[in-house]
């Protein structure tokens, strides 16, 4: 079998590992799992690492398991938190693992015959019927507070410095995400469990409950990754407008292609190394390349590919590159009309924009008019004639000459229209 830490190692991907780890996945195919809070029904690219060390689980020939947190996703996860979030009902949760799966599958393999088939769970099936006595006498005695206050996350939350404190569901919550690895421990012999850094705490508490509960000679073990941050040590994944999700309503394919695209040099190096299958000589002879030719993005356009259509689909990366040539003067007037509203709108965000009524359009008006009077694009009709007469506007990527009248057939999506001032100068109309 491959050498799953040695691989992870390698990647960057290890933050801490419990002793004996590594000999355990050498031994045997061992299981191991991630839990996934389901508080959307998509996943973001911030739950990607630890989707990542999943298939590299299941490549290395072992179980991956992944833990939707029903139960633990009613609580809610103090760690790294400084306030409680939302709880959420069982009709939401279970709407969300749903759609939770459909994108996992896109990593790991759930089907078939064979022995490490990754399989999805719920602690929620588990945890609703565990009444309070039961629980508190089964897995409550094992631990004591003491163990307990001593974690990171509880001592952020109750320090001098906190404001809000932290209530007993909070605290509780170890206990919870600590039986979960105890219950897959005795279902489906699962081993390993794996997050990021921040969970360091809760997953130790989760291998020292089996301990105590069932005997020392029951051996479990963890394994954490860095907190993935940006060079300038900014929020992974994080935008103005919020998470980068994988679900193509709540962010296009063309906007995910884009952020992998725009990520610094320095992050390409290493983001190609976790959220790629790329092997060792190959990523080292691009990043080679990269530094020689830096202005030729090798690293972010290998990135952006891989990813795009692992999570997305070959014709959504196809059209997403197409689609970013517009902005570089290649795009044509028939890309134009191709790409759909959303991807029009996040394409030529941030440039400058102008409301016109349908009813104006539908006789037709003078170009110079339009251009000037109607939408403010150019400040004068002179400058625009002036700039006509270099060959330098464009309405939806056609040259246009100053007879030409601007009409209902002229719009993209049946409401927008797009001036091209030059090679790069945008303006965009908005028909209402």
């Amino acid at each position: 079998m491959k050498n799953f830490v040695e691989e992870l190692r390698w990647r960057g991907m290890i933050h801490d590992v419990m002793p004996g780890t590594e000999e355990q996945l050498k031994k045997e195919m061992t299981a191991g799992y991630v839990g996934i809070d389901p508080t959307a029904d998509s996943l973001h690219i911030g739950h990607l690492v630890g989707v990542m060390m999943l298939k590299h689980l299941q490549l290395a020939g072992h179980k991956p398991i992944v833990l939707v947190g029903g139960a633990t996703g009613m609580i809610g996860d103090p760690s790294g938190k400084s306030r409680e979030r939302k709880l959420l009902d069982e009709l939401t949760l279970r709407n969300n693992e749903s759609g939770l799966k459909k994108q996992l599958a896109k990593f790991l393999d759930f089907d078939g015959t064979f022995e490490n088939k990754a399989l999805l769970v719920n602690n929620y099936d588990w945890m609703k019927n565990f009444s309070f006595l039961n629980f508190i006498r089964e897995v409550g005695k094992h631990i004591t507070v003491n163990y307990m206050m001593a974690k990171d996350s509880v001592q952020k939350r109750i320090g001098a410095d906190s404001k809000s404190g932290m209530s007993f569901t909070e605290f509780s919550y170890q206990l919870v995400q600590g039986y979960d690895f105890l219950h897959l421990y005795q279902t489906h012999n699962c081993k390993l469990q794996m997050g990021g850094t921040d969970q360091w705490g809760n997953i130790t508490t989760g291998a020292e409950l089996i301990r105590r509960k069932l005997g020392y000679k029951n051996d479990a073990y963890a394994l954490t990754c860095p907190l993935i941050t940006k060079a300038d040590g900014t929020k992974f994944g994080k935008t103005e407008k919020g998470n980068i999700w994988l679900d193509a309503e709540k962010t296009s394919p063309y906007e995910f292609f884009q952020f992998w695209m725009n990520v610094s040099d320095e992050d390409a190096e290493k983001y190609i190394k976790i959220f790629t299958l790329l092997e060792r000589e190959e990523i080292e002879n691009l990043i080679a390349e990269h530094r020689k030719m830096p202005h030729l993005r090798l690293l972010q356009k290998a990135l952006a590919k891989d990813i795009t259509i692992r999570v997305h689909s070959q014709d959504d990366y196809n059209d997403s590159v197409e689609t970013s040539q517009i902005l570089f003067g290649k795009g044509t007037t028939e890309l134009l009309k191709k790409i759909d509203e959303h991807t029009l709108l996040d394409v030529f965000k941030g440039i400058p924009q102008a409301d016109i009524l349908r009813a104006e359009l539908e006789n037709g008006i003078g170009l110079l008019n339009f251009l000037s009077e109607k939408v403010g694009a150019f400040k004068s009709n002179s400058e625009a004639r002036r700039m006509l007469k270099d060959n330098a506007v464009f309405i939806n990527k056609k040259k246009i000459d100053e007879d030409y009248q601007i009409g209902i057939k002229d719009l993209l999506n049946n409401k927008y229209i797009l001036i091209q001032k030059g090679k790069k100068n945008y303006f965009l109309v908005h028909v209402v």
